[in-house]
C-alpha cells in the first residue's frame, strides 16, 4: 500500500473557514470524480482544528505549534499503480485539473508532499 501525505497550507487571502469549506466541498468531490482515472483506492482529509487540547498536547511534548490547515493521505495498491495511472493521457489531464484547483486554494510553495510506505498497525 502507498500513501501519498500532503501537508497543507492555505493561501494567504483566505480565512480558515473559507479553506476548509473550499477543500471539503469543491476540491474533494474532484478528487472523487479523478479517482478511478488516477488508482486513487482511499482520500482521506484531516482539517486541522483550533483546540485547547491539541495545544496542550503538543506543549506536553515540546512540539512546535501547527502551522498546517490539513493534511490530505490519498492512497493506492502501489507505487507501480500511481505510475501507470499517471502515465496515460487520462492520468495526466487528471492530475492537471487537480493541480490547476490546488492553486485556488492552497500555498502551493508552502506545503510538504511525500510518499510513504502505508503499514498499519491498529485497525478496527
Amino acid at each position: 500500500m502507498l500513501t501519498l501525505v500532503f501537508l497543507l497550507r492555505r493561501r494567504p487571502e483566505l480565512a480558515a473557514d473559507e479553506f476548509h469549506r473550499y477543500w471539503r466541498e469543491r476540491h474533494a468531490p474532484l478528487v472523487a470524480g479523478c479517482a478511478a482515472t488516477l488508482g486513487i483506492t482511499r482520500y482521506t482529509q484531516l482539517h486541522s482544528l483550533d483546540a485547547p487540547l491539541g495545544e496542550a498536547l503538543r506543549a506536553s511534548r515540546g512540539c512546535e505549534p501547527n502551522e498546517y490547515d490539513g493534511v490530505a493521505l490519498v492512497t493506492f495498491d502501489s507505487v507501480d499503480t500511481l505510475v501507470a495511472a499517471a502515465s496515460t493521457p487520462e492520468g495526466r489531464e487528471a492530475g492537471a485539473r487537480l493541480l490547476e484547483d490546488e492553486r485556488r486554494f492552497l500555498d502551493l510553495e508552502r506545503c510538504v508532499i511525500w510518499l510513504a510506505d502505508d503499514v498499519p498497525i491498529v485497525e478496527g
